[in-house]
């Protein structure tokens, strides 16, 4: 039998990816298993959902830790779990070089926003703001530059003109949903290759069907 890949998950909030790609894994729909979920917030979301998973679920609280020693636990616990691939689930801290560097090449992160546009927090304000009529998420390799790694994949929603932050978030977040178990699944598969930035997967063309807002 195939190993399946062992996936390792940070999280600091309510985990709505996470449980997205544990209901991806249980149902098949991708060659992975998550072995730990990790969150500097005790009482986070994301700890219950794991363990209701029956997957080992674990807070590793930052306060009183220089973020150094707090990555450095992190490290220990990870690779205690021999996890191949490092997923960043709404995970509220930014990382050292060292981790990053640790877990090169196997560390990706999800962000709802079509990068480059929009990195940082609060994208869906910025997008708002800015006037644009096409946003979207993005799963990208994590490198020492925040949300500037190699993309892996994007979906892309309109945005409606009654918009607020949160209407926007919601339809977002229905394709992060997506694309992160299907980013997983092409890691698992050995389908990802690095061209400079470029990541290629050897998916065939989606056609060319284009994504008009507004349509007339």
């Amino acid at each position: 039998m195939t190993r399946r890949l062992r996936v390792g998950v940070l999280a600091s909030g309510s985990g709505t990816n996470l449980q997205a790609i544990l209901d991806a894994c249980r149902e098949g729909r991708v060659s992975a298993e998550v072995v730990l979920v990790l969150s500097n917030k005790p009482d986070a979301g994301a700890l219950d959902r794991a363990r209701r998973a029956g997957v080992p679920a674990e807070a590793v609280p930052s306060k009183g830790l220089t973020r150094e020693a707090h990555e450095e636990e992190l490290i220990a616990r990870l690779d205690a779990h021999q996890v191949d691939l490092v997923c960043l689930a709404g995970y509220l801290r930014l990382l050292t070089p060292r981790f990053i560097g640790h877990y090169r090449g196997r560390l990706v992160n999800i962000h709802p926003a079509l990068l480059p546009a929009f990195p940082g927090l609060d994208s869906q304000r910025q997008a708002l703001e800015y006037g644009v009529k096409i946003a979207g998420c993005t799963t990208h390799f994590v490198t020492e530059d925040v949300d500037a790694g190699p993309i892996i994949l994007q979906a892309a929603v309109p945005v409606l003109e009654g918009d607020t932050e949160e209407t926007l978030k919601a339809r977002i977040l229905e394709q992060e949903h997506r694309i992160y178990p299907r980013t997983i699944q092409l890691i698992a598969e050995g389908r990802i290759r690095l061209e400079g930035r470029r990541v290629l997967t050897g998916s065939p063309p989606p056609g060319s069907r284009a994504l008009v807002n507004p349509e007339a």
